[in-house]
């Protein structure tokens, strides 16, 4: 299948979010790899803190509660991670820091003016982005959860 040919679908995620601290509810988009067997690719960026991140394959069933196709359990995971951001600071502009992590492959997706997920690919070197993240949480900018950190990324942390 080449990248045109590529099919996606809607799919429905319910989850616990320590984030909002309520059971959530939110859509992404995930591209089709075995449709008949329920396997599916995320393609979004979380926004809310499921324990999934950006390319890990999952399952998911049509729900007839939900009349949609619903994630069931993560089938593969992709080594990446996902990195909730809050701006504290009245009046600062997110993009600075999104763009300072950008320069440092992390794509994001903003939510509103102080809010946005961040993806950490597997080959980035985690203990880096968590430098960073910590020097803007200490000058009172942001507060930043990390609600999925891979393995990889873990390993990051323990060997710097």
């Amino acid at each position: 299948m080449t990248e045109t040919e590529k099919k996606y679908e809607k799919i429905l995620f319910k989850y616990h979010s320590n984030v909002l601290d309520e059971l959530t509810v939110e859509t992404m988009w995930a591209e089709i790899i075995d449709e008949e067997n329920g396997i599916y690719k995320l393609d979004n960026i979380p926004f809310y803190g499921p324990l999934i991140a950006t390319d890990d394959e999952f399952y998911a069933k049509f729900e007839e509660s939900e009349q949609m196709l619903t994630y069931q359990k993560t089938t593969k995971f992709s080594g990446n991670s996902i990195v909730l951001i809050m701006i504290l600071q009245n009046g600062f502009d997110k993009e600075v820091i999104r763009n300072r992590f950008k320069e440092l492959k992390c794509k994001s997706e903003g939510l509103n003016d102080s809010y946005f997920s961040m993806e950490i690919l597997k080959d980035i070197n985690y203990f880096e982005i968590k430098k960073m993240l910590t020097e803007y949480e200490n000058d009172g900018i942001l507060e930043y959860s990390e609600p999925c950190l891979s393995e990889k990324h873990q390993t990051d942390l323990k060997n710097n």
